[in-house]
């Protein structure tokens, strides 16, 4: 585990190819869901959509898919201002959101993604080879269960661990509390059962960074979620997990936490 102080500080350079800077591109609005085997609502027309952030030519790059926090009751898609020209496929997916629906049919929702973006990510150059997930807060969470529960992902025909690397910004590892809330039980009352990522800790997981605010400044326990988790893996027998705390930050940590997703995906995908 390492902490870092809030005067970390990653230059992280853009992408050249062939001496020149790369050109990039976005598509907005793609609807995720197989359109000729799952019924669209209208709050799956509205929500179940994700903006491809790509660059141009021929070379396959990695990808980052993010998804956005908001405790699965709020927020929208978005690409990360800190994501771009960073020589990367960015994919910034949207979800329903828990009153509409069951919070537990946001993690279909994000599997659903995922398993979109393998199939079809090589024509926006993405790499389906470097697929990394990512995400703040819930988003973290989606992240967590949608690769670490296999069964979700296996629906599809798709094995969880051909994901490059999983990334979850403050995420939760325990049950996450909109989930809990549906069932009654107060958001200080943790629970870990099968839609917690902890239950889930296996040794041939992807490589992970899991990052986290102060865990003074957290928000309840999740600084020790994570902790745990990150142990617990270990415990297991992963031997590619690593857990920054970000010294001075609270919740809304993704500033300096950018970086060290940045720096990580050129780690392990080669890219310069």
């Amino acid at each position: 585990m390492k902490k870092l102080a809030i005067y970390m500080f990653l230059a992280v350079l853009p992408l050249y190819a062939n001496g020149q800077a790369l050109s990039y591109k976005t598509i907005e609005n793609v609807y995720y869901y197989d359109s000729q085997t799952v019924e669209q609502t209208t709050h799956m027309k509205d929500k179940n959509l994700l903006d491809i952030y790509y660059p141009e030519g021929n070379q396959k790059v990695p990808v980052v898919i993010w998804f956005h926090g908001g405790g699965l009751t709020a927020g929208q898609k978005e690409i990360p201002t800190a994501l771009k020209e960073k020589g990367f496929c960015v994919i910034g997916v949207g979800y329903r959101l828990s009153p509409n629906i069951k919070a537990e049919t946001c993690i279909a929702d994000a599997t659903a993604a995922i398993a979109w973006v393998f199939r079809n990510i090589e024509r926006y150059n993405g790499d389906p080879n470097q697929i990394f997930v990512s995400g703040h807060s819930a988003g973290g969470y989606l992240a967590l269960m949608a690769v670490m529960d296999k069964s979700w992902l296996q629906k599809y025909n798709l094995d969880s661990d051909l994901v490059a690397g999983l990334i979850p910004f403050s995420g939760h590892t325990i049950t996450h509390f909109t989930i809990r809330k549906e069932q009654g039980i107060p958001g200080e009352q943790p629970i870990v059962d099968k839609l917690a990522p902890l239950y889930h800790v296996r040794k041939n997981a992807p490589p992970t960074l899991l990052i986290t605010g102060d865990r003074e400044k957290e928000m309840l326990g999740r600084y020790e979620e994570n902790a745990y988790f990150y142990r617990m893996m270990k415990v297991t027998g992963h031997q590619d997990i690593t857990l920054y705390e970000m010294d001075g930050y609270g919740h809304n940590m993704t500033h300096p936490a950018f970086p060290l997703l940045v720096d990580f995906v050129k780690s392990k995908s080669n890219v310069d």
